[in-house]
């Protein structure tokens, strides 16, 4: 497979506190890739440092072979939604139509074509009728899906997303799933932070195993056992009988 995300001795630290350690490791293209762990381990930093959102103290990121700087625009971002300030004074609609402003050339205004691709997006993801609803009025589920029509507005190569599924409704929750996948289909990888761990098999074929430090990365089926999951949760973990005998043996 070829090579969407490649991260080199990468440490992060927070005031002088290391929280991702000597991460190496390889991101496959056009792959739905789960980056799974306990709290407080990474998972959402890795996300930012990938994104160049948060200074390195140590190791590269690559995107497709070159610098970060280099392919920034190849990159979409969905936040956790607990980090948005939802009571900013905008609505749906033009939520979705800052995704399209890495696409305009220097001193362009937003055309008619954007505002098209806007609401084609916010119509995917079953908001169009909310498109001039301020985003305070939104429910959580409803935030999220125009969160996710702005990435999709961006026409990213590879998405990077921070608990898309945290706090939704089922309804909620099938849509993002039938998008991510139509975004594989489409030749996308996208990147996931995920807490949940019996949907994990169910809703990745790549996963990543993190810790602080890297514990396991690698297909689904070959990554996500017994060993490497009670090397990553610790004591913590008390969910493997529910994710299936089969996966911890």
């Amino acid at each position: 497979m070829s090579a969407a995300i490649t991260i080199r001795d990468l440490t992060v630290a927070y005031h002088h506190r290391p929280v991702l350690w000597d991460i190496n490791s390889t991101l496959p293209a056009s792959q739905l890739i789960g980056i799974v762990g306990p709290n407080g381990a990474g998972k959402s930093t890795l996300i930012k440092a990938i994104m160049g959102l948060v200074p390195l103290a140590s190791g590269e990121i690559r995107i497709v072979g070159e610098p970060l700087d280099r392919q920034r625009h190849l990159l979409g971002y969905v936040p956790q939604r607990g980090s948005v300030d939802w009571d900013f004074p905008t609505d749906a609609f033009d939520v979705v139509l800052m995704g399209r402003y890495g696409k305009l050339p220097l001193f362009r205004r937003v055309g008619q074509k954007d505002r098209r691709v806007a609401m084609e997006c916010l119509d995917k993801l079953g908001m169009a009728a909310f498109a001039h609803r301020q985003i305070s009025q939104l429910s959580g589920g409803q935030q999220q899906r125009v969160f996710l029509a702005r990435a999709l507005a961006q026409d990213a190569q590879i998405y990077l997303m921070d608990e898309p599924f945290a706090g939704v409704d089922a309804a909620t929750e099938q849509a993002i799933i039938i998008l991510l996948r139509e975004l594989k289909a489409a030749g996308k990888t996208i990147v996931v932070v995920h807490h949940d761990l019996q949907t994990v098999p169910d809703y990745f074929e790549w996963v990543a195993l993190l810790n602080l430090r890297l514990v396991a990365a690698g297909p689904m089926r070959e990554v996500f056992r017994g060993e490497q999951l009670r090397a990553t949760y610790g004591g913590r973990l008390n969910l493997l009988t529910a994710i299936g005998e089969e996966m911890v043996k």
